[in-house]
């Protein structure tokens, strides 16, 4: 219900439909429990949320606008701090419940770890996923200070779980020479760039089933300085903006953008960037020539 004077603001902007109308659905995943370097990233959805009406409904880019589709803001996941595995298992279901309602998530975390019970939910609707992953890190050690579930290991978890050469990573500028020695034998791994590398790959991903998993550090710190794990040298936004419009007509069935940090950058340039990125992707998953 709104009343006459009002407007919510606890809601991602545009995000107004019911949730029976909507096919994709915004859920918060407030969990940053293995940060490596500065935790913070389980207040990213609400700044992200608030950032979001800095900005128009209307893309310019995709010449569509957010009151023009059905999207439903769900607000975030319940989840307990500190506690890994439950939190795991937790939105794991979550991301299942959505699915067997015929939903697809837009996730939004947290760290990045969030990223695998999501890909573990989805694998089941779609045992020929492909990942497509665009990041600063290779996130593919095998271990991190002796855990094996860190948003440091998170795609070498989710390559093991979908197999050899169905995730493709853009834009990695850091990792240990073991990870990457690993990730050029297991995944398409592609340094530093996202948009080039990225076009060749269109017409061969035609008509598979897509996981889009974003880590905002993958733009320079220049552009978006509140993140958890900042790494020089990165992309520009829009280079970003337009690697995400290069993916109209594929078949996107769930997407997540995390590790914004809100507290790193009191600026809300980040913020705005994160929710910049959220309406490019609602408006992608939801066009007339997407799958999704």
């Amino acid at each position: 219900m709104t009343i006459a004077g009002f407007q919510r603001t606890d809601r991602f902007l545009g995000f107004d439909a019911d949730f029976t109308q909507a096919r994709w659905v915004l859920g918060g995943v407030p969990m940053d429990f293995t940060a490596s370097f500065q935790a913070g990233s389980r207040f990213g959805p609400p700044r992200i949320r608030e950032a979001s009406y800095g900005l128009e409904t209307y893309s310019p880019l995709q010449d569509a606008d957010l009151t023009e589709r059905a999207l439903y803001d769900a607000g975030d996941l319940e989840l307990p701090i500190g506690n890994v595995s439950k939190s795991l298992a937790l939105i794991e279901d979550a991301a299942a419940d959505l699915l067997a309602r015929g939903k697809r998530l837009l996730a939004l975390g947290g760290e990045h770890l969030i990223t695998l019970p999501l890909i573990t939910a989805a694998l089941r609707a779609w045992p020929d996923l492909l990942v497509v992953h665009w990041d600063a890190h290779a996130d593919l050690r095998d271990t991190y200070l002796e855990e094996r579930f860190s948003h440091a290991t998170v795609l070498r978890r989710v390559a093991e779980l979908v197999g050899d050469g169905r995730v493709y990573q853009f834009g990695i500028r850091s990792g240990t020479a073991e990870e990457l020695a690993w990730g050029r034998a297991h995944t398409h791994l592609f340094p530093d760039d996202v948009l080039q590398p990225l076009l060749p790959m269109l017409d061969a991903w035609a008509g598979r089933p897509i996981y889009l998993t974003i880590d905002v550090d993958v733009f320079d710190p220049a552009f978006m300085p509140g993140t958890g794990t900042p790494e020089p040298g990165g992309i520009t936004p829009r280079e970003g903006f337009m690697a995400l419009s290069a993916l109209r007509g594929q078949h996107i069935v769930g997407a997540d953008i995390v590790e914004t940090m809100p507290a790193a950058d009191p600026s809300l340039r980040s913020a705005l960037l994160a929710a910049k990125l959220v309406r490019e992707t609602a408006l992608l998953v939801t066009g007339e020539h997407s799958h999704g």
